[in-house]
């Protein structure tokens, strides 16, 4: 497949990344000299410098030949331009935007983006994935990640493993002996910052970041099992009016027990929020001052979510909030320098958009029958959900029998409305909804085992 991105930010690199290390074929353009140079020296593509919305310099890149654009440029109209560009004189057949500003998104303007007008085939808005990824994680208390799959009949989920964790050192073999009736599959572990898909003799360790496939019915219970046993939370602080903390706080105003309030620096944009949020208590100042977090009612709250613009004052204000009893910090980190000193420094919980938004746009650029992708650890492996075609080497075939790779594993099947912890013995019949976790290098093995019916690419 040939692939144009249009930005070479965070996003953008990552982007370019996971498919030319699937060997497709890559242009990145971007106006920056050194992000470009950046490309060039770390990644086998081909990169371009110029303005990403122009005729010519998409015809450098190969819009022509190439299958899908995917603009993630910083400027939207730079972005809704590209696609318009690639779809008016080169016909290109799909067209991905990044578009941040609500004006563009509310529903009334919904028509702007048909194939008649503007024609865009997906519209990706990061703050709006970033606000309901943070909103999932506060639904299922004491989870580091939550991601609803099979219309929410599965559920993976995120820990981290603390030394009152009845199940460290314990075998991953004897979980199943142990609690014969929760179905889990445990996938991925994350380790000194080290991710590593786990055999049935590796244990878990205090301070390990465990994910793991679940029925959502048993999720309860199996948070229990880690040791988390939280208590969702009623009362919330949003450090950070912008779009993220804006959608969210809008989000938790539609729910009934739960109650925000929004800490906001400048003084416009408090006044934006006010008026759009009416049911939030809006207060104007610095999170950072120890007076502006008692008046937000700091040491009654639950939870504080920082979201600002600003790494530094999203970890410095969760640390200070933590200092005043709060029980749990959720952090907004853009640096990726930041990572390992999260645990560190005692925050519970790091969103980061760029994550977010690349495993949006990695669920968009999988063809055929995936319906789901979320991409774990910084890329190191896929979270895959994908319906079984009767065509399939896999259908009718005991798992026992499929020669899976090493770094593969199926943590669940849904069968209508039934969820089976797949075991040696388990038979994939048509239809069948697979849940799945493949290291990046082995995507392509996945493919072929699933046969091109599935069309993972």
């Amino acid at each position: 497949m040939k692939v144009i991105i249009c930005g070479a930010g965070q996003v953008g690199f990552n982007i370019a990344r996971y498919l030319s290390q699937e060997n497709n074929d890559v242009s990145v353009i971007d106006q920056s000299p050194e992000l470009i140079g950046m490309i060039n020296d770390s990644l086998d593509v081909q990169a371009f410098v110029g303005h990403a919305s122009h005729p010519d310099v998409l015809e450098r890149a190969g819009a022509a030949e190439a299958d899908m654009l995917i603009a993630v440029t910083l400027a939207d109209e730079v972005n809704m331009v590209a696609c318009q560009v690639a779809h008016s004189l080169f016909n290109l057949p799909t067209k991905i935007a990044r578009v941040r500003e609500h004006s563009y998104l509310n529903p009334v303007w919904a028509d702007l983006f048909s194939r008649d007008n503007m024609p865009i085939d997906v519209i990706i808005s990061p703050e709006i994935e970033v606000a309901q990824a943070i909103r999932r994680r506060l639904v299922v208390p004491g989870t580091l990640d939550m991601i609803p799959l099979a219309d929410d009949k599965v559920r993976v989920i995120g820990v981290r493993c603390e030394e009152i964790c009845p199940v460290i050192n314990t075998p991953l073999r004897q979980l199943t002996e142990l609690f014969p009736e929760l179905s889990i599959t445990v996938v991925c572990i994350i380790r000194d910052d080290t991710p590593f898909i786990p055999k049935s003799n590796d244990q878990m360790l205090p301070g390990d970041e465990v994910y793991f496939i679940a029925d959502s019915e048993h999720v309860v219970r199996a948070l229990a099992v880690f040791g988390h046993e939280e208590e969702e939370a009623h009362r919330i602080i949003i450090i950070g009016g912008g779009n993220i903390g804006l959608n969210l706080a809008r989000e938790i105003e539609e729910q009934d027990g739960v109650t925000a309030r929004l800490i906001e620096i400048d003084r416009a944009r408090a006044r934006f929020v006010a008026e759009a949020l009416p049911s939030t208590n809006i207060i104007l100042g610095d999170a950072l001052d120890a007076e502006i977090l008692d008046e937000a009612g700091v040491a009654n709250t639950d939870t504080v979510i920082a979201v600002t613009d600003d790494d530094e004052t999203n970890i410095l204000s969760s640390l200070l909030a933590k200092r005043y009893g709060v029980a749990r910090a959720v952090t907004l980190i853009n640096s990726t320098a930041y990572a390992p000193l999260i645990t560190t420094l005692g925050i519970d919980v790091a969103v980061s958009p760029r994550a977010i938004t690349v495993s949006t746009i990695l669920q968009h650029v999988r063809r055929g029958r995936i319906r789901s992708v979320h991409s774990l650890a910084d890329g190191f492996a896929e979270i895959i959900e994908a319906e079984a075609l009767e065509t399939s080497p896999f259908v009718g075939t005991a798992l026992g029998d499929v020669k899976l790779p090493p770094d593969v594993i199926i943590g669940a099947l849904v069968r209508g409305d039934e969820v089976i912890v797949p075991r040696g013995d388990t038979v994939i019949e048509n239809h069948d909804i697979v849940i799945l976790l493949a290291a990046s290098k082995s995507v392509k093995k996945v493919e072929k085992l699933f046969s091109v019916e599935l069309e993972f690419f």
